[in-house]
């Protein structure tokens, strides 16, 4: 960890924070997080990869961890995640990346790789695939955690109760589960789990102090605005394809496999009609944070396929 440098560029009007190890002599890795995470969730990787001869930058999106706030997050938009990334590599000097995607980070990571396959050179994604158009609502309840996040107001209102390491830690807790977080009627998110849950075994208090750290930087605005209340500005490409190597780490406990036609769209190989090459690893014990929870052998998985398609 000692040895992950950090910088701000100037990217798109924002100053945007990164932090990055190794020289690269064998390419750059760009790793792109989710929520609750920021750069340091990719720690264990970016320490590996780079001790395998790879450049790894972990930026934190805009708005999250170190990175500025733009200056309305009510107006932003998933591709302003895409343009951002585009411009990182641009300003770094760096034609081709591999880039590697969590959760809600997956999507720029692919949208990138089918509007700009010239610029990646291979995508990996942890839980999340590929998919051409947004998961279907229809047969979730109200109090799922979307419906309630994606309310203006609402999450505030129930994050607001506690402090920002409560909200983290909580969080990690219920989203390391195998089952979707579902409220019930007069029930908010954050009372699904109680002080007394404790933390997975994987995730440290160390560990927690640092996310906390970051998000009492941050807040939370921007994170409830991308993803959960831009999921309306979500735009489905007609006839997408990923033309470029692809590899999926799935988690097997991951509750994301119990969103409506996910673990079908996946088992089926429908998946591979939109990304070709395509390779699927299974983590029997694995959960939404498998890169934490399992980080030696998602580093030699990632590693591998890195040193495949150099």
């Amino acid at each position: 960890m000692e040895k992950i440098e950090h910088s701000f560029l100037s990217i798109r009007g924002l100053n945007l924070h990164i932090a990055h190890i190794g020289k690269g002599e064998l390419g750059t890795v760009v790793f792109l997080h989710g929520f609750p995470e920021i750069w340091y969730s990719w720690r264990h990787q970016m320490v590996a990869v780079a001790e395998a001869g790879f450049r790894a930058i972990a930026p934190d999106f805009r708005g999250y961890g170190l990175s500025e706030q733009p200056p309305e997050p009510e107006e932003a938009t998933w591709e302003d995640l895409d343009g951002d990334l585009l411009a990182m590599l641009d300003s770094l000097s760096i034609p081709k990346a591999f880039v590697v995607g969590k959760d809600f980070g997956a999507k720029p990571a692919y949208d990138v790789a089918v509007s700009h396959p010239d610029r990646i050179a291979g995508v990996i994604t942890l839980g999340v695939p590929f998919v051409p158009k947004l998961f279907s609502r229809d047969s979730l309840p109200e109090g799922f955690y979307i419906f309630r996040w994606e309310k203006p107001g609402r999450a505030e209102a129930d994050f607001g109760r506690f402090d920002v390491k409560t909200v983290v830690r909580t969080v990690y807790i219920l989203f390391s589960r195998s089952e979707i977080p579902i409220a019930e009627e007069g029930q908010e998110i954050m009372d699904l789990a109680d002080s007394s849950t404790p933390l997975p075994e994987w995730f440290a208090d160390e560990d927690l102090a640092a996310y906390a750290s970051l998000y009492e930087t941050s807040g939370l605005r921007f994170p409830l605005q991308i993803p959960y209340r831009s999921f309306h500005k979500w735009v489905d490409k007609s006839d997408p394809k990923v033309q470029v190597p692809a590899l999926l780490v799935l988690g097997e406990k991951d509750y994301y496999l119990k969103f409506p036609g996910v673990e079908d769209y996946i088992r089926s190989g429908m998946v591979k009609s939109f990304v070709p090459d395509l390779e699927i690893i299974y983590m029997p014990e694995g959960s939404h944070f498998v890169q934490e929870q399992f980080p030696d052998q998602v580093n030699q998985h990632m590693i591998k396929f890195l040193k495949s398609h150099i």
